[in-house]
């Protein structure tokens, strides 16, 4: 009976978290439009590849490669009408040494970029975007469903390619004279 209940416990809460990352068309049709949303990360997929296999089989619980569950809602993408910010993690094969450890994953801000949407056939929109300001990220290119579920794929000019599943949302404003922490 305990199981059970935990069973359905835990299923009530896995609706409740997808339920809560949806959103209605219109408000994706507006921030897709408008050029402002937060693209939210859940999940990286890195390329699969045997030495990245031999990394994640050590993980508590590795199957190797596939899908890497990604905590939080810190991991995201932010992009602007005047500007893109990346936060993501990486995992993968990367062709050339990053010299400072505290610049790994995928982080930049660019104001220099090229923003271009396109709406598909059966629903949903993909935007690419290709930043001039960056020396890692060649493109990304972010698949949008009507419900605001979106896939975004990462291309480097360094490293393999990397894919996350995740969903958008509005962006935070914070306000103008808010103290400082």
């Amino acid at each position: 009976m305990k199981t059970l209940k935990n069973t359905l416990l835990l299923v009530i809460m896995f609706i409740a978290i997808q339920v809560s990352a949806q959103t209605d068309k219109e408000t994706t049709a507006r921030l897709v439009e408008a050029q402002t949303l937060v693209f939210n990360a859940t999940t990286a997929l890195p390329m699969a590849n045997m030495d990245l296999n031999k990394v994640l089989q050590r993980f508590p619980g590795g199957q190797g490669s596939g899908a890497i569950q990604l905590s939080g809602s810190q991991y995201t993408l932010t992009i602007a009408k005047d500007s893109v910010e990346a936060y993501l993690p990486y995992y993968g094969r990367a062709y050339s040494a990053n010299l400072n450890p505290n610049d790994s994953g995928i982080k930049f801000k660019s104001k220099d970029f090229t923003y271009k949407t396109e709406k598909r056939k059966k629903g949903g929109w993909v935007i690419t975007i290709k930043p001039k300001d960056t020396k890692d990220v060649q493109s990304l290119t972010l698949s949008v469903g009507e419900k605001g579920y979106a896939v975004l794929n990462v291309n480097s000019n360094y490293r393999q390619p990397i894919a996350f599943n995740g969903f958008i949302s509005e962006p935070v404003v914070k306000a103008n004279n808010a103290p400082a922490k």
